[in-house]
C-alpha cells in the first residue's frame, strides 16, 4: 500500500536496530541473543500470585487517574525510606512504563521548538520522543577517556535561550556508566543557573555496583525542576507488565495527568497491584537480580579483557556491556552483522546509540553465565578477534 497517508513526519523512516533485532534472532536456531535489554528471568512468582489475587478481588477497572492511592504511597514510602526524600504526594504518579512517562513529561513542559540535551552515547527513543512532543533534541557527547562522565563546558556550550531541559540516565543505557556525585551537582548548577528541567531517567537503580544509587532530585535544590522517571521494569523483571511511575512538581505531574487523560487514561489495573506488591517486597525480590546482573556482567568483562580487537570500561552499573571494537577496523554494524553471521550471537551496534557510539558494541547480559561462555567462545573462534 502506499504510504501517501503516512505522515511526513515518519514516512521513509527505517526501523530502529532494536526493533529489526527482535525479527533477526529468528534467523538461527542457536542463536545468543545479547540485543534486548529484556531480563530472561518471569516475574517473582509471589508477585504474580498477588496481582491475580487482586484481579480476583474486582482490582480490574480504571483506576484513580494518579493511580491508586496505595501504590503512590508505596512510592513515597520507598524514597523516604530508601533515600532519605520526602516528596510532595500530590507529584507523584503511575505511567505506563517509563516510556511513556518520558513522553508525558515532555508532552507536559515543551513549547513548539523547545530544545532538550541529551547526552550521547544515549537510549535510543530519546530524540524520537523529543520529536513526538514537537521538540527539538540538542545531542551532547560524552567519551570513553571520561568514564562518559559530561564535560560541564559541552553542556554549558549546549544551552541556548530555547533550552529547555536536560535528560539524565545514570546508570546508563547503553554505556553502563553511572554519573559521579560531583558530575551531578555541576549539571544541577547549570540547571538552576539557566532555569531548566531536569528529567532524570532512573529505571536501573538497583544496578549500581560501585556505589548506592543516589536519587538526582535529592540533590539541595533540584526538587522544584527534577522529573524523575522509574520503572519495575528492570529492577524487578517486569518488562511485560509495562508500569512505573513519575515523581516532579505538583503541577508539572498534574499536566501530566491531564495529557494521559487524553490518551491511555490510566495505567493497566493489574499491573498497578503487581507494582504495589513489588515494592512492598523490594528487600526481598532485588538483592537477589542485583547479584546476579553484576556477576553476569563481571564475566562478559572478563572475556572482552582476554579478546582481541575488544576493550571495555569496567562496568559501573545497568545490565550492559559497552564494547569497544575499534581495533578491527570495521563499522560497528559491520562487526555486529560478522559475529551474527559468523558466531550466531546478536548484538547491537554502537551508532544505534549516538554518532559517537560508532565503533562499539552493546551487549545486554540477559542469558546466564554458561550462555555467556559460549558466546565468547564462539566470538573467540572467529579471524576477526584472533580465532
Amino acid at each position: 500500500m502506499s504510504d501517501r497517508f503516512v505522515s511526513s513526519r515518519y514516512r521513509g523512516q527505517a526501523s530502529t536496530p532494536m526493533s529489526s533485532s527482535v525479527d533477526r534472532a529468528s534467523r538461527f536456531d542457536d542463536v545468543i541473543n545479547f540485543s534486548l535489554g529484556d531480563p530472561e528471568l518471569t516475574t517473582d512468582a509471589r508477585i504474580i500470585d498477588a496481582a491475580m489475587a487482586d484481579a480476583h478481588a474486582g482490582y480490574t477497572h480504571y483506576t484513580d487517574t494518579y493511580g491508586y492511592p496505595d501504590l503512590r504511597e508505596e512510592i513515597l514510602r520507598v524514597y523516604a525510606e530508601d533515600h532519605d526524600h520526602h516528596h510532595d504526594p500530590a507529584g507523584v504518579m503511575v505511567t505506563t512504563s517509563a516510556c511513556h512517562g518520558m513522553w508525558l513529561a515532555l508532552e507536559s513542559i515543551l513549547d513548539d521548538g523547545d530544545e532538550v540535551i541529551v547526552l550521547a552515547p544515549y537510549f535510543t527513543p530519546y530524540p524520537h520522543q523529543i520529536r513526538l512532543a514537537r521538540g527539538v533534541p540538542v545531542v551532547v557527547e560524552t567519551h570513553e577517556e571520561d568514564g562518559y562522565q559530561p564535560r560541564a563546558e559541552a553542556l554549558e556550550a549546549a544551552i541556548t535561550d530555547r533550552t529547555r531541559a536536560i535528560i539524565l540516565n545514570t546508570p546508563s543505557n547503553p554505556t553502563g556508566a553511572c554519573l559521579r556525585r560531583e558530575t551531578s551537582e555541576r549539571i544541577a548548577r547549570l540547571a538552576a543557573d539557566h532555569d531548566l528541567v531536569v528529567i532524570a531517567d532512573e529505571i536501573y537503580t538497583a544496578f549500581s555496583y560501585a556505589e548506592p544509587f543516589e536519587p538526582f532530585v535529592t540533590i539541595p535544590g533540584m526538587v522544584e525542576r527534577t522529573i524523575t522517571l522509574n520503572s519495575l521494569s528492570k529492577d524487578y523483571v517486569m518488562t511485560g507488565w509495562r508500569i512505573g511511575y513519575a515523581l516532579g512538581p505538583a503541577e508539572v505531574v498534574r499536566t501530566m495527568k491531564d495529557v494521559n487523560e487524553n490518551n491511555v487514561f490510566t495505567a493497566p489495573s493489574v499491573s498497578q497491584r503487581a507494582a504495589l506488591h513489588a515494592l512492598r517486597m523490594r528487600h526481598e525480590i532485588v538483592p537477589p537480580i542485583t547479584e546476579r546482573y553484576r556477576a553476569r556482567l563481571m564475566r562478559a568483562y572478563e572475556r572482552v579483557c582476554a579478546t582481541p580487537n575488544m576493550s571495555t570500561l569496567e562496568p559501573g552499573g545497568s545490565i550492559y556491556l559497552w564494547v569497544n571494537v575499534k581495533e578491527t577496523g570495521l563499522t560497528s554494524a559491520e562487526v555486529a552483522d560478522r559475529i551474527f553471521d559468523e558466531a550466531h550471537v546478536l548484538t547491537l551496534p554502537g551508532n544505534a546509540f549516538g554518532d559517537c557510539g560508532e565503533g562499539y558494541l552493546r551487549l545486554a547480559m540477559t542469558v546466564g553465565r554458561e550462555r555467556i561462555d559460549e558466546a565468547f567462545d564462539r566470538i573467540a573462534r572467529m579471524p576477526l578477534f584472533g580465532g
